[in-house]
């Protein structure tokens, strides 16, 4: 009866597709959290960008 329950157990040991997706799953999140980081900067950098320009045409127009 041991054996019945311990055989699925090694084999789910013993297989590689686990082990697969668990790899594919971490550079899924690390990509995500590059992207987000990248997106976070390039979001910073723009706004700071478009103050600077209202600042300036404000200036100039007055």
């Amino acid at each position: 009866m041991l054996t019945r329950f311990a055989k699925p157990i090694v084999n789910f040991l013993q297989a590689e597709d686990g082990p697969t997706a668990v790899e594919y799953a971490v550079m899924l999140a690390l990509i995500i959290v590059v992207c987000i980081t990248a997106i976070t900067a390039l979001g910073t950098n723009a706004n700071a960008t478009f103050t600077s320009v209202s600042n300036s045409i404000a200036t100039t127009s007055s």
